[in-house]
């Protein structure tokens, strides 16, 4: 099982590109008891989106292979975190940029999907993310 202290262990293990990414965060963070967490999912996105910007394929389905395993491996705090800190942040064109939800959508393996739908019809219709 995935648990919230090791949920980025292996998006580093995936993608070398976020590393410098992550190594600021916790530079940044490193006087808290607590990582939040939430933040760097935020910093996640806006990496995603550059890398969807320069059609770096395999290193997007690599990180989106994990954020799979976050909804199917994670522990309740990973799986939330994967659904509202993760594909909420990148369905927000103020976070990741106009045009780039859509282009997620090619990367989404089968849990992921029905979590962003779930979060799509939250903002959209105002249902319930819930199982």
């Amino acid at each position: 099982m995935l648990v919230k202290e090791e949920m980025f262990k292996p998006i580093l293990e995936v993608s070398d590109g976020f590393r410098p990414i992550w190594n600021e965060f916790l530079e940044e963070w490193k006087d808290d008891d607590e990582l939040p967490q939430y933040l760097a999912l935020g910093d996640l996105a806006r990496y995603i989106s550059k890398l969807i910007s320069e059609s770096r394929d395999e290193e997007l389905k690599s990180i989106f292979a994990v954020i799979e395993r976050w909804h199917l491996e994670g522990d309740s705090y990973v799986k939330e975190a994967a659904t509202i800190g993760m594909l909420e942040g990148l369905q927000n064109i103020n976070v990741v940029g106009e045009g780039i939800p859509e282009k997620v959508e090619l990367y989404l393996l089968p849990e992921s999907k029905k979590w962003w739908e779930k979060v799509y019809e939250f903002w959209e219709e105002g249902k319930t993310i819930s199982e």
